[in-house]
């Protein structure tokens, strides 16, 4: 297929080489996505020392001298699948503990750690490296976010320049007295450029210099212009309008795939989903409710409304239902959720931390997943829920309430609902919400056009990475 564009995506994680969140998904999905419109995408990321191992087998294709107390090397090849430039900085990135903190606490030089990551992406998006010069160097998050401040104030070679925002809420904060240290212009400290709140925010310096912002749905996009989601940023976003656009994240279908379960099902044919079912209350040693079996798999905050449970979850069982949890997070969250399991024992279980494998099966098995979040982005809870016939329940928030069909008695009618939105992200609004979720249970064929339905919606990486494409080549013309 013929080239019609490279692209630099800088990142911090990247699936499958290291992963905290939902970022890594995305951005090691990209590449390959993007591979049938024309678009070849590398992937820069730090080597940190769980990624050092690879190092013997790449090729060293650019030196940097002098990067914040230390040489910088950038290895490239092949690493499962995804072509990836590691960022080797081992005054920087060779260390015990996770891409951002110790046990301790973050760590003190994330300023200059990503400063780092950030000053060689610009530098290699601008002059090139190995016969490969880029197109459209591409940003992720705040870790990211000053790889198109200094593409800008060092001059960008004809390269233009993307910022996604995947989490507005983490902001990397610096103080105004390190500007010369992070190699920042002084003459661009002032409101309309990187002052952040009288200091500097790695984020805000990627919103005022990229040539374009997109984020990971249009619901999130427009949140952000409010100061309710916008999280001190609404105002840049809101200045930057023009340029802004929300593109929907997709999932790997043929990594999330009843039909490629031990024990396999589909639309065509549904009857595994049951033995699923059975398998899993067996697992967690619970009995097989009448009502509805839900499942919730988050991390534990309250930002994706797990707080609310305990006040919900009494009546859902009451009305029949039965839920499994599996997450880690706020140990105060951690312990409601292990009362919930004590005061419900065979009809609540709880697993803290986390299993993909088992993350598997509870989509296989379950009939509901629950997301009452305050705030999403984009969320891929609810579009594995959607792939698997297990009906999401969501906040009518961000990408939640972009890809979940509300079956309001126009959809149900209609035949196009999905699933279970409400609004607002409160006890009472998601009590009904489950109530609502109990009653289309009871009716067998209701629940069973709204599986299919959602079992058909398309959750992929098609429509998004033709929309990135679009995006790219309005950017290199």
């Amino acid at each position: 297929m013929q080239i019609k564009g490279r692209v630099l995506s800088v990142a911090s994680e990247c699936v499958p080489l290291v992963k905290t969140g939902g970022l890594a998904d995305v951005v090691g999905a990209l590449p390959a996505a993007l591979r049938p419109f024309g678009w070849e995408m590398r992937v820069l990321l730090p080597a940190y020392r769980r990624l050092r191992d690879h190092l013997a087998a790449l090729r060293p294709v650019w030196h940097e001298p002098g990067l914040w107390g230390g040489e910088g090397v950038v290895y490239a090849g092949e690493v499962a699948g995804v072509d990836v430039l590691l960022l080797d900085a081992p005054h920087l990135f060779d260390r015990e503990g996770g891409p951002y903190n110790s046990a301790a606490g973050d760590w003190p030089d994330n300023p200059q750690r990503f400063a780092a990551l950030s000053w060689v992406a610009a530098r290699m998006a601008r002059e090139g490296f190995d016969g490969w010069k880029a197109d459209v160097l591409h940003a992720h998050d705040w870790q990211a976010g000053l790889a198109p401040a200094y593409l800008a104030y060092g001059g960008s070679g004809g390269t233009g320049s993307v910022i996604t925002v995947h989490n507005i809420a983490f902001q990397g904060w610096a103080d105004a007295g390190m500007i010369d240290a992070l190699r920042l212009p002084r003459e661009a400290f002032h409101p309309g450029q990187l002052e952040y709140y009288g200091g500097l925010s790695s984020l805000k310096a990627g919103l005022v210099t990229a040539d374009r912002i997109t984020t990971v749905s249009p619901s999130y996009a427009a949140e952000l212009m409010r100061p309710e989601f916008g999280m001190g940023l609404q105002g840049v976003i809101t200045a930057r309008g023009a340029v802004v656009s929300g593109i929907l994240n997709g999932v790997d279908t043929g990594v999330w795939s009843p039909e490629a379960e031990p024990l396999p099902y589909s639309v065509k044919a549904m009857k595994g989903k049951a033995a699923n079912r059975a398998a899993l209350c067996a697992e967690f040693g619970i009995a097989e409710p009448e009502g509805p079996l839900a499942i919730v798999v988050s991390r534990l905050t309250d930002q994706k409304g797990i707080d609310l449970l305990p006040a919900v979850i009494p009546d859902f069982i009451a009305a029949g239902g039965g839920l499994i949890v599996l997450g880690s997070g706020d140990p105060a969250l951690e312990a409601a959720m292990r009362g919930l399991e004590q005061r419900f024992p065979g009809r609540v279980a709880v697993r803290i931390g986390y299993d993909e494998a088992l993350s598997h099966r509870l989509f296989a098995g379950a009939d509901a997943v629950l997301v009452p979040s305050r705030f999403e982005p984009c969320g891929l809870t609810q579009m594995y829920g959607l792939r698997y016939g297990t009906i999401p329940v969501v906040a009518s928030v961000g990408g939640l309430a972009d890809t979940v069909i509300h079956a309001s008695p126009a959809a149900l009618a209609a035949g196009v609902a999905t699933g279970v939105q409400f609004h607002p992200t409160d006890a009472v609004a998601f009590g009904q919400a489950l109530r609502q979720l109990v009653a289309l249970h009871a009716d067998p064929k209701q629940w069973a056009r709204v599986q299919k339905n959602a079992m058909a919606h398309p959750v992929g990486w098609e429509t998004s990475a033709a929309e990135y494409a679009a995006l790219y080549e309005g950017l290199a013309r």
